[in-house]
Order: C-alpha cells, then sequence, then structure tokens
C-alpha cells in the first residue's frame, strides 16, 4: 500500500454462531464480554433520609424565591430610577413622586 492516509478495511458481517455480546475462551465454551459486576457493588451505608432531603428542598424553594423576589424589585428599583433620571435630564421639574394615599384635600380627619 503507498497511500498511508487512506486504508479500505474489509467488512465481516456478523453471523449467528457467533454474537457480540459472548465470545469463546480457550475450551470453546462461551462467556460474556463483561464478568460479573456483583462483588463492585457497595451496599448503602443508610437509608435514604427523606426528612432531611426534605428540609433541603424546602430551603431551596425559599431561597431561589428570596432570590427572585430580590431580582425583580431591583429591576423595578433601577426602572423607576432610570425613568426619574431621564426626567430630570429633559429639563422637567415635576420629576418627583408624590404620594397621594393619605392625604385628602377635602376631608380632613
Amino acid at each position: 500500500m503507498t497511500d498511508g492516509d487512506h486504508r479500505v478495511l474489509k467488512f465481516r458481517p456478523r453471523t449467528a454462531d457467533r454474537p457480540p455480546a459472548a465470545v469463546r475462551n480457550q475450551a470453546g465454551q462461551s462467556s460474556r464480554l463483561a464478568p460479573d459486576l456483583s462483588h463492585y457493588a457497595q451496599a448503602r451505608e443508610s437509608d435514604d433520609d427523606y426528612r432531611h432531603r426534605m428540609i433541603a428542598n424546602t430551603a431551596a424553594i425559599v431561597f431561589t424565591a428570596a432570590l427572585t423576589g430580590a431580582g425583580i424589585w431591583l429591576a423595578v428599583t433601577l426602572a423607576n430610577l432610570r425613568n426619574t433620571q431621564d426626567c430630570v435630564l429633559m429639563g422637567r421639574r415635576d420629576c418627583g413622586h408624590i404620594s397621594a394615599q393619605g392625604t385628602d384635600p377635602i376631608r380632613h380627619n
């Protein structure tokens, strides 16, 4: 073969007398490719602690909700600051937020 980069491999189809999951050892007996791995299995040290897992999941959900709430609050606050800054930069003088919850000019408590 003169061309070292290219090789043509002969295709050998699988036959029914030798399935791919079995090989023959020297005595002619069929054995599996992978030996039995049961001796590598480890017994569980303790049962699954359901209560601890549920507490950890609840703490993770509470933390995620708090982080989401803080992110939404921060986004709303930054949007309000941006709107106020845009108002001031346009030269307007009525940019401050006036709360009208407790003040009613008609009724006096």
